[in-house]
């Protein structure tokens, strides 16, 4: 099968033909129709994982991914009973220990494995866009508490994850704060934004202010440093939360500030994944794609994720 993959942490990526996976019992075969890229997928070609998991070479890149199962792995019958050949999923793919990932034209889904049933009616570079970026929204949305009528900045709303996360705030009717370029305004504005902040305009914190003089409840942030954080967290009201998924929160600090500060790490489900479906056939959650590219171009659409290049998600079509 034809993959993109790296033959050791830090090597370029560069496709492959490598051996089709073969399902062991209970699990099945998925031909895989899109993946979707995401930081973390370059992030751990070069290493940032391997003092934690086993890694085979050559490592098969990409976690998220959309597909039609081909074939269900020897054994009873109701070790397989998840899914059944010609059904359409979603979800996270990667398998560091076995080298397998969802930049090929096959993975495998293992039981219990972040793998759902996709959102009726969704196109396949839809719903590959979806895994990684739109569960972690959810769950950083979920693990601040955001209430109705809070307000919450989202820093980094014109990526994946924060498009995601404008959308769900929104969906709770909390008034939605987007860090936003005048060519994203316009887009964040229909994913449920009441208000933007563009960092080119001048410091952040005065163009909130400006509309908040009191403070505001809670930051979702996927971009800032330690000093960044620092400096945002003074929008915050006694009692507000900011969230970080780079762990670029001080929580003690944050705590001696009457503030709570959440450093977060994502963990998708399959029950998640149905829920988020769920959201989707009903309207309630839109998932925008602004690139994609084949599997050939894949190694270059890496390249530019990697040098911050792009905005939004980009999905490969397999």
């Amino acid at each position: 099968m034809r993959a993109v993959a790296v033959s050791e942490f830090g090597a370029t990526p560069a496709l492959m033909n490598l051996p089709e996976p073969e399902p062991g019992p209970g699990e099945v075969l998925v031909k895989m129709v899109a993946a979707g890229l995401n930081p973390v997928d370059w992030k751990i070609a070069d290493g940032m994982l391997k003092d934690a998991v086993d890694h085979a070479f050559p490592l098969v890149m990409g976690t998220d991914g959309a597909g039609v199962v081909e074939a269900v792995g020897p054994g009873p019958a109701d070790e397989g009973a998840a899914f059944r050949p010609g059904d359409q999923v979603y979800g996270q793919f990667f398998m560091a220990p076995r080298g397998l990932g969802s930049f090929a034209e096959y993975a495998i889904v293992t039981p219990g494995a972040a793998v759902a049933r996709m959102p009726e009616g969704m196109i396949y570079s839809q719903a590959a866009a979806v895994p990684t970026a739109t569960t972690t929204a959810f769950n950083m949305v979920e693990k601040t508490g955001l209430d109705e009528g809070q307000t919450v900045l989202v820093v980094g709303a014109t990526g994946g994850v924060g498009q995601s996360t404008v959308q769900l705030a929104a969906d709770r009717g909390a008034k939605v704060i987007a860090t936003a370029r005048p060519g994203m305004a316009d887009e964040m504005r229909r994913l449920g934004a009441d208000e933007i902040v563009d960092h080119g305009l001048g410091d952040l914190n005065e163009q909130v202010l400006r509309a908040h003089a009191d403070g505001i409840d809670v930051i979702i942030d996927m971009v800032s440093d330690q000093a960044g954080v620092d400096r945002l967290a003074a929008l915050l009201r006694p009692g507000g939360t900011y969230i970080s998924p780079l762990w670029s929160v001080n929580p003690d600090k944050m705590e001696a500030q009457q503030l709570r500060g959440l450093n977060f790490n994502n963990e998708a489900t399959p029950e998640l994944l149905t829920e988020i479906a769920e959201l989707i056939d009903a309207g309630r959650l839109r998932v925008m794609v602004h690139d994609e590219a084949s599997l050939a171009d894949a190694p270059a659409a890496i390249m530019r994720s990697r040098a911050g290049g792009s905005h939004g998600k980009t999905v490969i079509r397999l």
